[in-house]
């Protein structure tokens, strides 16, 4: 009998002090411990949630449709230097729908040599053939993919984002078909952050048409706000296979910030997924820039077009807005290049990130916003804190008055009960949030209930004129079924929160499923073992219950 409460004691001291050191990186007295703790023993605790720390809550909506007409711009794109270079006459050629690309022939011998389109680009279908028009269309198959393979690839993108901003321990999934969830805790500057997983990052370079006559009839500057005003004024006049684009500039005095437009070539002559690396780097002048490294087929391309094109303006644009226009005065070898601008190193890093990260599949859109302040946080801790205070020492003070002795011994057990389960969410590098704190009281009050069933039934053995150390087993035993079976239940109850949950009932499902496990512990183990203990010291003529 000894043995076995020795060894039971042993158990449960041993629980103790592993969630002791697993709880102890959690608390204020972690940073004086000596170097050699932190370096063999673990060093990571509990996570405080969203709700607890404060940061932003995010919504995103994927745009698929824009993914399909992405992917259909570039067909078309490719279509004509394919026609071109097949010799094949058409007016024009241009996506007429979402998934849908109209070519324009002006000689009716050519509307075989269009219709044969779909040899070389196998994803479109001929939908239509008119006098004059050719109609290809984006296969379904193919368009269900691309819609389906955005939201992944955003995802995946936008991960890798938020991995390299440096954000600890975020949460990033899908929710729906096109809608991503994202909880970035602890975040200082959350419009900065905003600014970076929404940024499409799709980088280009794309020669300026200076043979236009139009480009001496475009204003120098142009007040912000005012480009769709010039794109319709101008929109008869730009020649096809042109677009207008504007970059950005800021007046250092006033802060004023104007707009400068630029005729450019649609075709893009080099993209940013032949990138390998974006750093930021600084200027003689201290004026921040971000230098880009290309693969070696990117360093080919790039090496092609600016020999073909010395003494010509390259257009630097990203998502559509042009960054910088330089003039290649020379061959550039070697797969390097600079994207200058009116940066501030945040702005720079920023942009680094994106272009390291690659280039989101389609638009995002924010459809919910929830910024939580530290403050907010700040209350929620000292106002859960409180809550489960309050409530633990009304349950102590009915149980000890109630159950005397024997309520002594489950406040015992639902202190061990505390103890393992932040020492397990430690363990677990869980994140607590207020629903988790809110599982953590329920777990008290189960603690709780398990002992009243016990002890309940010890009464019962009592009154029937059994002896103490009868009446305790015997107790036990009746009570055990009883107490697996409310356990087994709560804990399904738990899985299905976590499974279907989302964020904070996640949070609430661990720390249930976690107090739930413990207290079938604490209740069987931790409080038998001391019933046994009195009850080895001295033969116990009656219980005080």
């Amino acid at each position: 009998m000894k043995k076995g409460i020795k060894t039971r004691s042993y158990l449960i001291a041993l629980t103790v002090l592993v969630s002791i050191v697993f709880f102890l990186p959690s608390t204020p007295a972690y940073k004086y411990m000596p170097q050699w703790w932190k370096t063999y023993l673990p060093n990571k605790g509990i996570n405080l949630g969203l709700d607890l720390r404060g940061g932003i809550h995010l919504v995103l909506e994927v745009e698929e449709e824009k993914a399909v007409e992405n992917v259909v711009e570039r067909a078309a794109i490719n279509m004509k230097e394919f026609l071109n270079e097949k010799k094949v006459q058409i007016d024009s050629i241009r996506r007429s729908g979402p998934a849908e690309i109209s070519v324009m022939h002006p000689q009716p011998g050519t509307k075989d040599a269009v219709a044969k389109l779909t040899e070389g680009f196998p994803n479109f279908t001929l939908k239509e053939t008119k006098e004059g028009e050719t109609i290809l269309a984006l296969r379904e198959g193919e368009a269900k993919r691309i819609r389906e393979s955005a939201s992944a690839q955003a995802l995946e993108t936008i991960r890798n984002r938020i991995d390299q901003y440096g954000v600890t321990e975020p949460l990033i999934q899908r929710q729906a078909e096109n809608q991503i969830v994202i909880q970035l805790p602890g975040i200082k500057e959350p419009g900065r952050a905003k600014d970076l997983i929404g940024k499409t990052a799709i980088l280009e370079f794309k020669l300026l048409d200076e043979e236009s006559p139009l480009i001496n009839q475009l204003p120098p500057l142009i007040p912000s706000g005012d480009e769709e005003k010039i794109i319709n004024e101008f929109k008869d006049k730009i020649p096809d296979g042109d677009e207008i684009l504007f970059d950005r500039i800021v007046n250092a005095e006033t802060g004023k910030i104007s707009k400068r437009p630029f005729l450019v070539k649609k075709r893009t002559m080099v993209s940013g997924d032949l990138l390998t690396d974006a750093r930021v780097s600084i200027g003689e002048f201290n004026e921040s820039f971000v230098s880009i490294t290309f693969d070696s087929a990117g360093a080919r391309l790039f090496d092609m077009v600016t020999t073909e094109n010395v003494n010509k303006h390259l257009a630097i644009i990203l998502d559509g807005n042009v960054y910088s226009a330089p003039r290649i005065n020379e061959r550039i070898s070697g797969g390097k290049a600079q994207i200058t601008g009116s940066f501030t190193t945040n702005e720079a890093n920023d942009l680094a990130i994106a272009l390291r990260a690659g280039a989101l599949p389609a638009p995002v859109r924010i459809i919910q916003d929830v910024t939580v302040g530290p403050t907010l946080g700040g209350d929620s801790i000292r106002m859960g804190i409180k809550a489960g205070i309050i409530g633990t020492i009304a349950v102590i003070a009915i149980m000890a008055i109630y159950y005397r002795l024997s309520g002594i011994i489950a406040i015992f057990a639902l202190g061990l009960n505390i103890i393992l389960l932040i020492g397990a969410l430690a363990a677990l590098n869980a994140t607590l949030t207020l629903p988790g704190i809110a599982g953590i009281i329920l777990t008290v009050g189960m603690s709780v209930d398990s002992n009243v069933l016990i002890f309940e039934r010890i009464r019962e053995e009592l009154r029937q004129g059994k002896t103490v150390r009868l009446a305790i087993d015997a107790g036990y035993d009746k009570a055990f079924l009883t107490i697996i079976d409310s356990h087994v239940t709560t804990l399904i109850t738990a899985l299905v929160l976590f499974l279907f949950g989302t964020g904070p009932i996640k949070g609430f499902a661990v720390s249930l499923s976690l107090g739930v496990t413990i207290n079938l512990f604490t209740a069987i183990v931790g409080t038998k073992v001391v019933f046994d203990f009195i009850n080895s010291l001295r033969k116990m003529e009656r219980l005080s219950i």
